[in-house]
Order: C-alpha cells, then sequence, then structure tokens
C-alpha cells in the first residue's frame, strides 16, 4: 500500500510539472500577424571596418623613441576633423609644432606623443577632472575623484612636462632640458621597477593608466587613423612620391590607392590594390582595401572573392566575415550569410549588428519565430543602436504575446 501511494505521488509530482511547464509556455507564446510581418522591411547592418594603411611594425613592438610617421600637416588636419573647436590655449598648428620641437628634442615619436595627448584630453575637449587651463595634456597628477593634477603656465610646458613623463618610463638619460615635469623625480626614485624600462607604447598597459589593459593600442589606433590619407592635392602628391621611392612598394600603392578611394575614384584605387597585391599576395591591408573598393561599385562578387582570400590568411578578421555576410545577404544565401554572422559572433561575442542580420537572413525566409528570437539578442545586446531599435519596433508591432 505505502508503494502505492509513493508511486501515486510521483505521478501525481510530475503531471502537475508537465501542466506547469505547459502553463508557462502558454504564458508566453508569441503569436506572429504573417500579414503585418510582410508589409514590413528590416534594415541590415551597415558595412563594418574603414580603409587601412600598411602598418610594417607590430603594435607590441612600436617603440616609444624614433622617428615620426605621420607629418605634422596630417596631425593638424587629423584633430581639426576630430574637434574643429578644441579647448586649447594656443593654435592647432602651434600645438602640433610644439610637439615636434619638444619630442623631437628628446627622440620621442612626436605624432604617436600627440596621439596619446589626443586620447588623454578627449581632442581638447576635457570633460574630466583636469581643465584647459591647467595646458596638462596627459593628466599628469591626476588620480580621480576630482584630483585635477598638475598646472603649467604655458602650452609649452605642458608639452615638455608630457614628454619629459615619457623620458622617465622609457629611458634613464636625463631631459636634455631643465625637468619642468613635476613627477619626473617621484618615478625616479620611488619606482625603479619602471624607471627607463618600458620602451614600447604598449608596455604603458597598466602603468600609465589603470586599468588601461589596452591603452597602448588605444594610441596606436589613433596614430593609425592619423596617418590616413585625404582627398587633398597634397596628398596626392605624397602618394605618388611614395609610389616613385618604392622604398616599399606594396605600402606605396596601398598609400596611393587610399588616396584614390578618398577622391571616389574607385577603379584607380582597384587598380593600386591589385599592383600591391601582385608585389605582395597576402597583404591583408590590401585586400581589405580591394573588397572595400570592389562594393563601392557593386562588383559584389568580386569582393566576396577578395574577402575569401583575406579570410583564408587570417580568419580572425572580424570585419571581413561581417561584410562577406552581408554581401551574401544581398544574394539570397541566407545560409551562407548565417554562417558569417555566425563567425562574427565567435570572435566578437558582443556584436548587436550581426545579431540583426542573421535575424534578417531568417526574416527574408518568413522564418519569423527565429527572426524574433535574434531580434531579441540584438535588442538586449544594444539599447543605443539605432538601426536595431527600428527594427524591433517594427518587428514587435506585428506581434502578440499570449498571457
Amino acid at each position: 500500500m505505502k508503494k502505492f501511494l509513493s508511486f501515486a505521488l510521483l505521478v501525481t509530482f510530475i503531471l502537475s510539472l508537465t501542466v506547469c511547464v505547459s502553463a508557462a509556455d502558454k504564458k508566453t507564446k508569441v503569436k506572429f500577424n504573417k500579414k503585418q510581418l510582410k508589409k514590413i522591411e528590416l534594415v541590415e547592418s551597415p558595412r563594418h571596418g574603414l580603409p587601412m594603411i600598411v602598418l610594417r611594425e607590430n603594435y607590441s613592438d612600436v617603440p616609444i623613441f624614433g622617428e615620426p610617421v605621420a607629418t605634422p600637416e596630417q596631425m593638424v588636419n587629423y584633430i581639426n576633423k576630430r574637434n574643429p573647436n578644441p579647448k586649447l590655449n594656443c593654435t592647432v598648428k602651434d600645438i602640433v609644432h610644439l610637439y615636434y620641437v619638444e619630442a623631437g628634442r628628446e627622440g620621442i615619436r612626436p605624432d604617436i606623443a600627440l596621439c596619446q595627448a589626443i586620447k588623454e584630453t578627449g581632442v581638447w575637449a576635457y570633460g574630466g577632472d583636469v581643465v584647459p587651463e591647467q595646458n596638462n595634456f596627459c593628466g599628469l597628477g591626476t588620480t580621480g575623484g576630482g584630483v585635477k593634477g598638475a598646472y603649467f603656465e604655458t602650452p609649452q610646458l605642458g608639452v615638455r612636462a608630457h614628454i619629459q613623463h615619457l623620458l622617465s618610463y622609457a629611458s634613464k638619460r636625463p631631459p636634455k632640458v631643465e625637468v619642468v615635469d613635476p613627477r619626473y623625480e617621484l618615478i625616479k626614485k620611488f619606482r625603479p621597477q619602471i624607471f627607463g624600462k618600458l620602451t614600447k607604447w604598449t608596455e604603458l598597459n597598466g602603468v600609465w593608466a589603470v586599468p588601461g589593459n589596452h591603452y597602448g593600442e588605444d594610441i596606436l589606433n589613433l596614430w593609425m587613423q592619423a596617418q590616413m590619407p585625404d582627398a587633398s592635392d597634397a596628398s596626392m602628391e605624397a602618394a605618388d612620391l611614395k609610389v616613385l621611392l618604392e622604398d616599399d612598394k606594396a605600402a606605396a600603392y596601398v598609400y596611393r590607392g587610399l588616396v584614390n578611394m578618398e577622391r571616389e575614384d574607385f577603379y584607380s584605387a582597384i587598380d593600386d590594390f591589385k599592383t600591391a597585391l601582385n608585389t605582395e599576395s597576402e597583404l591583408k591591408e590590401a585586400l581589405f582595401d580591394l573588397a572595400l573598393a570592389q562594393e563601392k561599385i557593386n562588383k559584389n562578387d568580386d569582393a566576396i572573392k577578395t574577402y575569401d582570400e583575406l579570410l583564408a590568411i587570417d580568419e580572425k578578421f572580424v570585419d571581413a566575415w561581417h561584410n562577406r555576410g552581408r554581401l551574401k545577404l544581398a544574394k539570397d544565401d541566407y545560409n551562407g550569410a548565417i554562417s558569417d554572422f555566425e563567425s562574427t559572433l565567435a570572435i566578437e561575442t558582443i556584436n548587436a549588428d550581426a545579431y540583426n542580420d542573421i535575424a534578417i537572413a531568417y526574416f527574408k525566409q518568413k522564418k519569423y519565430e527565429d527572426a524574433w528570437k535574434f531580434l531579441q539578442k540584438a535588442s538586449e545586446q544594444s539599447t543605443t543602436n539605432k538601426i536595431v531599435k527600428e527594427n524591433y519596433e517594427k518587428f514587435s508591432a506585428c506581434i502578440k504575446v499570449n498571457k
């Protein structure tokens, strides 16, 4: 009798659990208005990645000492583009000149030091503890919580202090002029483990800024952007000179191709990128730039083949996966597109655009349940992505949740 009661209780428990699960399923069941869904259009995410110049140095190897790569004119243009009204106590041209003079005196790369100042000041927009009147361009003496740090009477002294502080990290040699960095002697006396021992920009990670895990890489990313040519005649003259000198033929043709891209002369740009690849067939920057140029003139099949070549060389090139997926989506190759977006997510797990575009691939196949699931994931990952937000609102207006 006891065994029978135990069995009966077990059956009752299982049945009640089944009823609960079934009720939960019913509670969240979504009903799709297919007629309405056929009337809406979802927007795909934009192309990912910007054209790339050739950097021969690995980020981890870029030294603090050395000659500049970006010209003063490029740095002036870059600063003006990023902030037309910087809060400086001198002109942009003056601040750039000061960095090239002060850093040049100590042998430090002025273009990258400027990019550090750009990072620290938000392109001289400030907004943190430091104020423009301090002429403090690298956060000297700031520790957060309203501590403003060091003040310098003129922009030149602020630049000099920045360069001297870099010197304290990178060399035991004293500055060539009077020390104005208030923390130079402190580094020398109290931090012997780093004084004169950090000779590469990425070695500043977690040291100059805390936690600053990618501090050096962030500075070098800005430096790469600053070197990008524009559509000006000066950029074309510089590009032609690079091609003529042939110090690095592949890099020179990529550079000229980028100038042609800026001028929207995409056919000439494609010729330049192909010439670079004839010299160096596995040059990733040339392949990526070529694919972008091919997309610009709607040579999408060619672009897919170029992305194929690039991904065969570097399977972690996340922007190539995303862009190839977009092109496959445009060709109604839904399975191929979904596969590429999934590869994107395998590399970069936080990527609302990839979830959005997977949703679109399912939506175009009228697989609304799958589309809704991935669009929800996209929305969960980003509340500021305008495309995702608009798609989510359109889709949600066409469904009903039964409670």
